[in-house]
């Protein structure tokens, strides 16, 4: 007798949520007001769905706050990972960073390597290790290198983030890579590029 009434309140409990459930469905959604959508505002041109709701715009965590930096780093991407043993010395060398500690942000964080090129490059205006910018960064990154570089002092515009400038310069010229100069760093390298 008492699977009975098991069963009965089974049916009965499953019976209500059917009629709650199809009673949800026969209500229409209702239509938001003609021009009252983000969707509709962003498909007439007037704004972006993102800001009609307030959204910030997603920060570029590559971005250093130079564009020319920026583009130097896409190109030392592009050369350590063509010359992999002479880039991981340049920053050994120059950047007094701990071989092990490069090979293991290129191999088994993924880093690319202009990244762990401007992680050491900070590292070394700041007095900071390259481990510490490392660890800062986060795996995965959740700190752009502009928010980094700018709370440690160094930020684009800095005398510090000058020398990362210029240390991109004498690395090119170890390198023998050729370097388009910004108007700051022709200025500083008069004769770059001349014979």
């Amino acid at each position: 007798m008492r699977n009975v009434y098991v069963v009965f309140q089974v049916l009965l409990l499953a019976a209500a949520l059917g009629l709650a459930g199809a009673a949800a469905a026969q209500d229409p959604p209702t239509a938001p007001e003609h021009g009252s959508s983000a969707q509709e505002a962003a498909e007439a041109g007037d704004v972006e769905a993102g800001e009609e709701q307030g959204l910030p715009e997603p920060e570029d965590l590559s971005a250093t706050g130079d564009e020319w930096v920026d583009a130097q780093l896409a190109d030392i991407d592009r050369y350590g990972r063509r010359h992999r043993e002479a880039f991981i010395d340049e920053l050994v060398r120059y950047r007094e960073a701990p071989r092990a500690l490069v090979v293991a942000l290129l191999d088994e964080r993924g880093w690319e390597p202009g990244e762990v090129y401007f992680a050491c490059s900070l590292a070394g205006v700041t007095g900071r290790s390259c481990r510490f910018i490392a660890d800062r960064r986060g795996q995965p990154a959740d700190v752009s290198w502009k928010a980094l570089a700018t709370g440690l002092g160094a930020g684009a515009g800095s005398e510090a983030f000058a020398r990362i400038k210029r240390g991109i310069v004498y690395s090119y010229q170890r390198w023998a890579r050729p370097l388009e100069l910004d108007a700051e760093l022709a200025a500083a390298f008069p004769d770059d590029g001349e014979d």
